[in-house]
C-alpha cells in the first residue's frame, strides 16, 4: 500500500478536466497584505492573516486557502476591515478533504479507472475495492481481476471528484452590501507551531566567568508556510483547554535547520508573560526548524561548586520515623554551575525555559561539552543553578555511627560524613546538606564544625577539602515528639 500511495501522489499533475480537478484551473491567490504569527512555547500559535478579496454585492462564497492544516476551526474569526458593518458572515466551513491516493480510491468506487502495471500492461474497469493495497476491477466482459499494489506503476482517473481540494481551505458564505475589493483579516489558533529556548554557555578557564548565547528554536509542522511574517514569541504558562476539533497532523518530512542570522529581537513584558518580537520579517516554512538568536552575554560572573547530597529525602512530617538504618554509603559528589540573570552581572535578560549546554575550552582551544541541563522560566535578577554532572575526583561517604531510642518519644542518632579530594592540586569547597527527616522537633546536640540552617528541616555544612586529603564531619541530632 505504501508503494501505491507513492505512485498516486503525483496525480495532481494529470490533466483532469474540471475546475475541481486541477490546481492549475483554480483562481489565483488574492494578494497577501501581511501575516502575523504569535507562537506560544506550549505548542500552539495565533495567526493573523490579511488579504484582499473582490466581493460582489449580495450573497457569495469566499475561499481562504493555505491555512494551517492543524487549525482549530472553532477559533476562527473573519472580519472585513474595509466594510465591517456591511459585510456579514452567514456560514463558515473548514474544508480539509485533501487530494491523496486513499481519498481518490474511495471516491471512485463503482466507477471506471485505468491502471498501468510495471510491465506496461494497461487495465481498465470498474473499481470494486481499493482496500488493503490491492485493486479489484470488473472489466467490460464481466470478469473480475485483482491488480497487486506491488505491480502498479500508475493509476488514471477521469477527473478529480467534487469536494476534494488540494489545500486546506476556509470557506465562508458572505453577504456583502457593496461590490469591490475589501481587505479581510482572518484570525485563528493552530497547533503544530512551537518554540523552545536553547542556550550555549562557554565557561571560562578559571570557572569564574561565562559567555552565553540564547537561541529561539522554532518548529513548524502546522501544514502551511508563513511568508515574511511578523513573528512574536510568548514565554510563560498560558492556560489553554484541549480542543477536540484541532487537527494535529504529523508530517513525515525531516526538519531543515535554517542558517542562523543576526536579527534584532525586542523583548518586553506582556500581561504576566514575556514577549519576544523579531523586528524583521521572517519566513517560516512548513516542516522547518528555524533558529534565531535572541540574547547574548559576555564575561558574566559565574561560580562552580560541589554538593554531597546523600541524606534521606524529606517527604513531610507525617509521623515520627523510628526505623534505624538510613546509611547511604559511598555516593557521588555533584558539580553545579551558578550565575545571575541580573543587570549588575552583565546579562540583564529574562530567560525562557529551555535547554542549556555548557562547554569549556581545552588547552588546545577546542570547546568540550561539560554538562547539559534545563532551566525553568527565569526573570532578570534571579539565580540560575545548573547541575552539570558528578565530579570524578571527589568522593563522599555517609555512615550512621550511633542510633539510640532513648524513650518512646526521644531518639538520638549520629552521622559521620567523609569527604575525599583526589585532585592533584586543587582545594575545593563541598556543600553538605543534611535533611532532618524524622520529626519536626529536632535539636543538634553536637557538630564537628559550623553549619547553616537552610529551612525548618535542613542544615548545611561547607567543608574545604585539600588535594589528596580527607575531611570528616560528624554531628548528633536529637528528635522528640509528644507521647501518645
Amino acid at each position: 500500500m505504501k508503494r501505491l500511495m507513492m505512485i498516486l501522489l503525483p496525480l495532481a499533475l494529470l490533466s483532469l478536466g474540471t475546475f475541481a480537478a486541477s490546481a492549475q484551473d483554480e483562481p489565483p491567490e488574492p494578494p497577501t497584505e501581511g501575516v502575523a504569527v504569535t507562537v506560544y512555547n506550549q505548542g500552539s500559535a495565533l495567526v493573523q492573516d490579511r488579504r484582499t478579496f473582490t466581493f460582489e454585492a449580495g450573497t457569495g462564497t469566499i475561499d481562504f486557502t493555505d491555512v494551517a492544516a492543524s487549525i482549530d476551526s472553532t477559533s476562527v474569526s473573519f472580519t472585513s476591515l474595509t466594510d465591517p458593518q456591511g459585510t456579514i458572515v452567514l456560514e463558515q466551513n473548514y474544508v480539509y478533504d485533501l487530494v491523496n491516493s486513499d481519498a481518490l480510491l474511495r471516491r471512485y468506487i463503482d466507477q471506471d479507472i485505468q491502471v498501468t502495471t510495471e510491465d506496461g500492461t494497461n487495465y481498465a474497469g470498474q473499481l470494486l475495492s481499493g482496500r488493503g493495497g490491492d485493486l479489484i476491477l470488473r472489466q467490460d466482459d464481466g470478469q473480475v481481476m485483482v491488480v497487486r499494489a506491488s505491480a502498479v506503476r500508475d493509476i488514471r482517473f477521469p477527473e478529480l471528484p467534487d469536494g476534494l481540494i488540494t489545500r486546506p481551505t476556509l470557506r465562508w458564505l458572505v453577504q456583502a452590501a457593496q461590490s469591490g475589493e475589501q481587505l479581510v483579516e482572518l484570525t485563528y489558533l493552530t497547533g503544530g507551531l512551537s518554540w523552545t529556548a536553547d542556550y550555549i554557555v562557554l565557561l571560562g578557564a578559571g570557572n569564574q566567568t561565562l559567555d552565553l548565547n540564547g537561541w529561539v528554536t522554532l518548529n513548524n509542522t502546522s501544514g502551511t508556510s508563513y511568508q515574511d511574517a511578523q513573528l512574536k514569541l510568548v514565554a510563560g504558562d498560558v492556560a489553554r483547554l484541549p480542543s477536540p476539533t484541532a487537527r494535529m497532523e504529523v508530517m513525515e518530512d525531516e526538519a531543515v535547520m535554517a542558517a542562523p542570522a543576526e536579527p534584532s529581537v525586542a523583548q518586553r513584558e506582556f500581561f504576566e508573560y514575556q514577549l519576544y518580537e523579531i523586528t524583521r520579517p521572517v519566513t517560516v516554512g512548513d516542516n522547518e526548524t528555524k533558529q534565531v538568536e535572541f540574547v547574548t552575554g559576555t564575561q558574566v560572573p559565574a561560580t562552580t561548586f560541589y554538593v554531597f547530597d546523600a541524606s534521606t529525602p524529606f517527604y513531610g512530617y507525617g509521623r515520627p520515623i523510628t526505623d534505624r538504618y538510613y546509611d547511604t554509603g559511598v555516593t557521588n559528589v555533584q558539580n553545579y554551575l551558578e550565575f545571575s540573570t541580573g543587570e549588575d552581572e552583565g546579562l540583564d535578560a529574562d530567560l525562557p525555559a529551555g535547554r542549556v549546554r555548557v562547554y569549556q575550552e581545552d588547552i588546545d582551544g577546542a570547546a568540550l561539552l561539560i554538562g547539559e541541563n534545563s532551566i525553568d522560566h527565569t526573570p532578570s535578577g534571579e539565580q540560575v543553578r545548573l547541575y552539570l554532572g558528578n565530579a570524578f575526583d571527589l568522593v563522599g561517604e555517609r555512615i550512621q555511627t550511633d542510633y539510640r531510642l532513648i524513650s518512646d518519644n526521644v531518639l538520638q542518632e549520629t552521622y559521620e560524613i567523609r569527604l575525599r579530594n583526589r585532585k592533584d592540586s586543587e582545594t575545593v569547597e563541598i556543600r553538605v546538606p543534611e535533611r532532618l527527616f524524622r520529626w519536626s522537633n529536632w535539636e543538634i546536640l553536637s557538630a564537628s564544625e559550623d553549619y547553616t540552617r537552610l529551612n525548618a528541616h535542613t542544615i548545611e555544612f561547607r567543608a574545604e577539602v585539600e588535594p589528596g586529603k580527607e575531611h570528616i564531619i560528624t554531628y548528633t541530632v536529637q528528635y522528640s515528639w509528644p507521647r501518645r
